[in-house]
């Protein structure tokens, strides 16, 4: 495995692979690497021949005050990590690298960013985006993964690939969750013991919601309600949003029917946490 910095040292080894008729897999992060990323790294290994972890913490998507100085740095378990799984190469450029001027040039989705947590963060999805198409050209691989746990950053960056014709697949990878069952993120790092048993309750309100919805509720209100009370348990939680979705279009929807998104973010301490669940409702 090869850890490289520049664009150019990047660009080179990928294109030595593909030159040999290697399919190039592609995991974009910002390092500090836990089971999930693991688990987009190995479906990766398993389609590809050839697969890049890119490890950047984007200042693009932060906006002032949010937690990119606090971010987790964790760079040498990260690179030890990618190579036991069977990553070929690590891209870990420096921000100057990747932005060595400022930029007059973004990509923007637009009303898939609006909602959920484009109504709290409304800077956030440009930058994700934005970076996400500097690296697709930077790497130009054949398949690109996230997580489903990112469900909406999942669907704007797809949206974007198809829109603007990018020459990649976007695979979407399930959630992986602690036996807790909350899911794995690089925040879960800032919680303390108690905050961390409070935050189970984000799955806990999602399991409820499918539960009521198999039991025949279908007004996204109600189940909404009860969803709140289970997190009201927590103390410490701060609700950000909870909302149900077409999990096509992100707008929200009075009747549960088809594919649906169950999505929500809070603040627990010093972490925002997201999670979601995605259903697919027959109508009766």
């Amino acid at each position: 495995m090869k850890l490289v910095k520049t664009i150019t040292e990047v660009r080179t080894l990928v294109a030595e692979a593909k030159a040999r008729d290697k399919r190039v897999g592609f995991v974009p992060t910002m390092g500090a690497l836990h089971a999930g990323h693991i688990s987009l790294v190995k479906d990766a290994v398993k389609d590809c021949d050839f697969v890049v972890v890119s490890i950047f913490v984007n200042p693009a998507q932060f906006a002032p005050g949010e937690d990119i100085d606090a971010y987790p740095k964790t760079l040498d378990d990260d690179l030890t990590k990618c190579r036991e799984n069977g990553v070929d190469v690590v891209f870990a450029p420096l921000p100057e690298q990747m932005y060595p001027e400022k930029n007059l040039s973004w990509v923007e989705v637009e009303k898939l960013t609006l909602p959920l947590c484009g109504r709290s963060r409304p800077a956030h999805f440009k930058g994700v985006t934005t970076v996400c198409a500097k690296l697709f050209n930077i790497v130009q691989p054949d398949k690109a993964y996230f997580g489903q746990k990112d469900a909406q950053q999942a669907i704007v960056v797809k949206r974007m690939v198809d829109d603007l014709n990018m020459p990649l697949e976007i695979v979407i990878c399930p959630t992986v969750r602690e036996k807790s069952g909350l899911a794995m993120s690089s925040r879960n790092a800032y919680l303390s013991d108690d905050e961390k048993k409070q935050a189970t309750l984000l799955y806990a309100a999602l399991q409820e919601c499918e539960l009521l919805i198999a039991g025949g509720l279908r007004d996204s209100q109600n189940l909404i309600g009860e969803m709140r009370k289970l997190l009201a348990i927590g103390r410490d939680i701060k609700i950000d949003y909870i909302s149900i979705v077409n999990a096509d279009t992100l707008e929200e929807i009075g009747v549960i029917e088809g594919r649906v998104l169950v999505a929500l973010a809070v603040k627990i301490g010093p972490a925002r946490l997201i999670d979601n669940v995605l259903l697919d409702i027959k109508s009766a």
